[in-house]
């Protein structure tokens, strides 16, 4: 199994469900009776969970400090009535981290791909994100960041329909051809001209984090599929995206942000 570098922000992910029967006498608002807590880590830190569930071994970066996302949601419909999102600002990764990271290899972690979970926090600037991707191999990025020439240097960038739209005249489309995944929820993703649909999935609870599952399980196929990648590149892409697909619709149709198992 390959070894990942995971590098970006991370939270606290809560999910509380209750049953909401009647609105507050005060205010028009939902009352709320919690019957079940779920807390997972969030962002940077599901991917590693994610990338542990399906037997990789993983190190991370992230940042020190407890950001927090607190969703209340209606049991019965899965409604999210009300987030709350605390500390959500982090500091900087401190430069000499960035500068130990190099040749795939930090503090004597040798790995074979370096994930990127940027959620534009603070914790990594463009200029970080440039520095990971010039002195590493096999970079995969997801960032909040508006796409330019500071990462066109990556091996595959994964960005949602609606982050796409707001970066999509900022870049070169030219020169992430075969480097750019778009997710595009339930419609699947799209990759060059063509686009991959995802089964039709019953019961959905919460897409909660299903990205980052996306972004672990297709760096996951694609490393360990390395045989095929050094025969047909453009295959091992297409096996990759429909592993990582089916990945996030398991995710999908549990609780909170959960792991594929």
């Amino acid at each position: 199994m390959g070894k990942f570098l995971v590098v970006g922000d991370s939270c606290t992910d809560i999910h509380i469900y209750g049953k909401c029967s009647r609105l507050s006498p005060e205010a028009p608002v939902p009352i709320i009776n919690p019957v079940k807590v779920v807390k997972n880590g969030g962002m940077a830190k599901n991917v590693k969970s994610n990338l542990e569930k399906m037997g990789s071994e993983v190190e991370i970066i992230t940042n020190p400090n407890n950001i927090k996302k607190t969703r209340y949601i209606d049991e019965h419909t899965n409604a999210m009535l009300l987030r709350v999102d605390e500390n959500d600002f982090t500091n900087r990764v401190s430069q000499d981290e960035i500068k130990k990271i190099k040749n795939n290899s930090y503090n004597g972690f040798k790995f074979d791909g370096l994930i990127i979970s940027d959620y534009c926090k603070g914790f990594l600037e463009e200029e970080d994100i440039t520095t990971l991707i010039k002195n590493n191999k096999m970079v995969f990025l997801d960032t909040k960041k508006i796409l330019g020439d500071w990462m066109y240097g990556v091996d595959f960038v994964k960005i949602n329909e609606n982050e796409f739209k707001k970066t999509e005249k900022y870049i070169d489309r030219e020169k992430l051809r075969h480097k750019l995944i778009i997710t595009l929820g339930s419609k699947g993703c799209q990759y060059i001209e063509s686009v991959y649909p995802v089964p039709k999935v019953d019961g959905v609870k919460d897409y909660s984090g299903a990205g980052d599952t996306f972004l672990a399980a297709f760096s996951h196929e694609y490393i360990n599929g390395s045989s095929e990648r050094h025969i047909n590149p453009r295959t091992s892409v297409y096996l990759a995206i429909e592993y990582a697909q089916k990945c996030a619709t398991i995710v999908v149709q549990k609780h909170g942000v959960a792991t594929i198992w």
